[in-house]
């Protein structure tokens, strides 16, 4: 695990300045008062409810010894908590500040939407399709998708021919390959299965009742092991800009911009980067 007290600097960020810029203009453009402020709300619980991945090493993974989670990920939501509550990226970590939530591409607009979650921070990937109905945050972070299959089973894109790819449900993985095989002109026509949660499909793959496993490479990481390889990893396809993701038109949708946008600019992502091995 990371010790996250090494980091040379820590950014403060204060929340009374956003509050003073926005405004407090509430979820779908409501009025001013407190009641529909989505940041006000926060900032009265106390606590930030963030959506978070349980699975990925290096993003969102949760500790079953300690009970606690870590990541990339996991440490931009404290990033975000410092920013709403006014105190340092320590303060927010020693405090507390942060509940997480693990969350699946079917699971995690609904929890936003039904104010369950005050936002997503999940290796979820950017689409105009999505921008519709949830706000999005510049990405802090692109990866692109790959795919997973038993050691010498397959040799090029080409064999995926009939093969049976997990993917999961509620993502663009499918699309992607499926764009991917046109775009290079390989003749192939893969059967797509898909599963609730990325365990499930590399058990599904580990057993032989899937072929291939299609999703981000940083997920793939994950899952691989002696026996697995990437199918030509050489061919790059799919680019998937991760945002943090909240409720459509919420005041608290231009906090998350001002944090991403200062993490991106002064050094700290690229030092998280480093230190989870995301490189």
């Amino acid at each position: 695990m990371k010790n996250i007290s090494r980091r040379q600097f820590v950014v403060t960020l204060g929340a009374s300045a956003a509050v003073a810029g926005l405004g407090l203009v509430g979820c779908g453009g409501s009025s001013s008062s407190s009641s529909d402020s989505k940041l006000q709300t926060i900032k009265d619980r106390g606590k930030l409810k963030c959506g978070v991945k349980k699975d990925v090493v290096g993003y969102g993974l949760l500790d079953t010894a300690t009970g606690k989670y870590e990541g990339l990920e996991i440490d931009l939501c404290y990033m975000v908590a410092a920013k709403v509550f006014d105190v340092s990226y320590e303060e927010a970590k020693d405090q507390d500040l942060c509940e997480f939530t693990d969350v699946t591409p079917k699971t995690r607009g609904p929890l936003i939407d039904n104010d369950t979650l005050d936002l997503i921070c999940a290796t979820y990937t950017i689409t105009d399709k999505r921008k519709e109905d949830w706000d999005f945050t510049d990405p802090y972070r692109t990866d692109h998708v790959g795919i997973l299959i038993k050691k010498g089973s397959m040799s090029t894109m080409a064999d995926l021919d009939g093969k049976h790819i997990g993917v999961s449900q509620g993502s663009t993985t499918k699309d992607l390959v499926l764009q991917m095989l046109e775009d290079n002109n390989i003749a192939a026509t893969p059967v797509f299965d898909e599963y609730p949660d990325y365990p499930s499909i590399n058990s599904a793959l580990d057993a032989g009742q899937i072929d291939a496993f299609a999703m981000d490479r940083s997920t793939l990481k994950t899952y691989t092991t002696d026996d697995k390889e990437l199918l030509q990893p050489e061919i790059e396809f799919g680019a998937q800009d991760y945002g943090i993701a909240t409720k459509k038109g919420c005041d608290f949708s231009e906090v998350t911009e001002e944090v991403v946008k200062e993490v991106t600019s002064n050094g700290w992502i690229d030092e998280e980067v480093s230190a989870w091995g995301l490189l």
